[in-house]
């Protein structure tokens, strides 16, 4: 029988893996994928998908978004307030003004900055993804660098520093540890600042062995695709200092309450980041958003498809955790060599890839693994920050969510827009863990 589990677990991480790969939504690959698993596994086929245990299919789906709902519309509003008014475009334009748009290395660093700075301040990655590459388009086109290489920055900027690795990030990958070790959005900041430089320098340094690969190829602008997608349409702006206000007051806030508020603030300092940045993105962008009731609407229902995808794979994931095939795969991760660190490495690595999601792999990784780990003896900030980073390391495998909305919006697909952003995504965060790993373990 736990042969025969241990198979349909398997079975079952490929089958949603190629029914995502091949376009089928997360509402029909989850449930189909959870099915096969509950039979292989001579598990109650009902219990299990419409129980309400931590294990069973819609119990683990909605405690994941009675948990993190607030996060996802907040931070929905805000991005949809920004990109409506065109602050995400001013910011944009000025960056690339200083740095410049001649050089295609140091026009990828400013797509990079750019994201970065977008995502840092709250703004999802899917609409940083919405908000960059069209800007980038006319720019590639322009020096005719390959189009394929847009998922360097791209990946870069929106999935590894700001996602899980910068103190303070209001990310929902900074949040879920909270919850269940009682840690703060800065947690082991030192050794997160240092993981996120090491990040930054192999991805940056990957970026440009990358591109100078591409340019004595002799690869051009279209080199992998048809041409696709139009120009951006010029637009009034709102100015550079009152489209990146309420960005920065978010940040200011996220790491200000994190760090000298009492255990109250530090618990629910992100919601209140987040809503006074909304409050002020509808006071300076009053003029430059036609509808504003509209735009609060499209955010708020911005937020629904997100969690509830988020909230399927986390699903999916909980019922692998709880079949008995899986237990051996647990015993054996667990118990592998090298620590408790490397252990809750892979662990999280592992659960990111088999859902898609490094916010999946966590909401299912803390509840269930935790104690186990501050049993271990290690430190609550060091379990949080390693248990981020290892959820970033696998973070956008070919069924992710969050690459097949790339993959749409830039007109690439798997085969010329997934393995450089797959390797720039993947190194970055296995050189930030190696080095919080060593860090933090000498800190902590």
């Amino acid at each position: 029988m736990s042969l025969l589990g241990t198979i349909g677990v398997l079975v079952g991480i490929v089958l949603i893996i190629l029914l995502s790969a091949k376009g089928i939504h997360i509402t029909i690959a989850a449930p189909i994928a959870t099915i096969v698993i509950l039979l292989m596994n001579q598990m109650d086929i009902m219990e299990g998908m419409l129980g309400t245990g931590a294990t069973n299919f819609m119990g683990s789906l909605g405690n994941y978004v009675m948990n993190y709902f607030a996060i996802f519309l907040l931070g929905s509003i805000l991005a949809k307030l920004m990109e409506k008014s065109g602050a995400t475009v001013a910011i944009a334009d000025t960056i690339l003004s200083k740095i410049g748009s001649d050089n295609p290395y140091l026009v990828m660093v400013a797509i990079f900055v750019i994201s970065v700075i977008l995502t840092y301040g709250g703004i999802s990655l899917f609409v940083c993804m919405f908000a960059v590459i069209p800007l980038a388009r006319p720019l590639f086109k322009k020096l005719n660098v390959s189009w394929h290489l847009i998922q360097l920055p791209v990946w870069l900027g929106i999935a590894t520093i700001t996602m899980t690795m910068l103190p303070g990030t209001p990310a929902i990958q900074n949040v879920i540890p909270m919850k269940y070790l009682g840690t703060t959005l800065t947690a082991a900041s030192v050794p997160s600042i240092l993981a996120s430089l090491g990040a930054v320098a192999f991805g940056l340094a990957y970026m440009k062995i990358t591109l100078n690969r591409s340019i004595a190829k002799g690869d051009q602008y279209d080199t992998y695709i048809e041409e696709k997608g139009a120009d951006i349409i010029d637009r009034e702006l709102p100015p550079f200092i009152s489209s990146i206000i309420p960005l920065l007051v978010v940040v200011i806030l996220a790491i200000g309450g994190s760090t000298f508020g009492n255990d109250y603030i530090q618990s629910n300092i992100i919601y209140f980041a987040l809503l006074i940045g909304i409050i002020l993105s509808i006071i300076l962008f009053r003029n430059f958003i036609p509808n504003m009731g509209a735009t609060l609407s499209e955010g708020g229902l911005g937020s629904i498809g997100p969690i509830f995808a988020t909230s399927l794979a986390v699903a999916f994931g909980a019922v692998v955790m709880g079949a008995p095939g899986f237990q051996a795969i647990s015993d054996m991760i667990l118990k592998m060599p090298g620590g408790p660190l490397i252990s809750l490495t892979v662990l999280t690595a592992l659960m990111s890839g088999i859902t898609g999601s490094s916010s999946g792999a966590l909401g299912i990784v803390m509840p269930t693994y935790a104690e186990h780990y501050l049993a271990a003896g290690l430190a609550p900030q060091l379990i949080h920050r390693v248990a981020a980073i290892g959820s970033n390391i696998l973070t956008v495998p070919p069924h992710g969510g969050a690459m097949i909305t790339f993959l749409a919006i830039s007109g690439l697909n798997h085969k010329n827009g997934f393995k450089e952003g797959f390797i720039i995504v993947t190194g970055a965060a296995i050189v930030a863990q190696i080095i919080m790993i060593i860090v933090g373990g000498i800190m902590f």
